[in-house]
């Protein structure tokens, strides 16, 4: 299955959240780059996290460019594996961050949080490590 197909089987309430991560980690996924000086992958913050925006197509990082009324520019972006991401972007991060999938699709996004299954286990915010404040 490809990984839209299971977003929307997950969106429905059909899917399976092990087949889901799969196909995440096996799609290739397009990252938008930042402008400017500071380059880097396109993100976002909320709610303590740093969120990578992520594409499965050409056609969904379009509807992103033109929900944010940017859709006149050229995008550049870089071709990466969804395991990559989550293997290597995370982890050099330095806190806390998950990838959103086609987050411009109201009826087809899907956040992937860094919780313990989907990122290291060393940066996952789920887990307790017994640390003492």
């Amino acid at each position: 299955m490809e990984l839209t197909v299971e977003i929307a089987a997950i969106r429905d309430g059909l899917g399976d959240s092990g087949r889901l991560v799969g196909e995440f980690r096996r799609a290739v996924l397009l990252v938008p780059l930042e402008d400017g000086p500071e380059g880097g992958l396109m993100s976002a913050a909320s709610g303590g996290i740093r969120w990578v925006y992520a594409f499965t197509d050409e056609e969904a990082l379009a509807r992103f460019a033109e929900a944010r009324g940017e859709s006149g520019r050229e995008w550049e972006f870089l071709s990466v594996l969804g395991a990559r991401l989550v293997d290597a972007v995370v982890p050099a991060a330095g806190g806390p961050v998950g990838v959103v999938v086609n987050v411009a699709d109201e009826q087809g996004s899907m956040f992937f949080p860094p919780v313990a299954g989907i990122v290291p286990d060393a940066n996952a915010v789920d887990l307790d490590r017994g640390e003492v404040a």
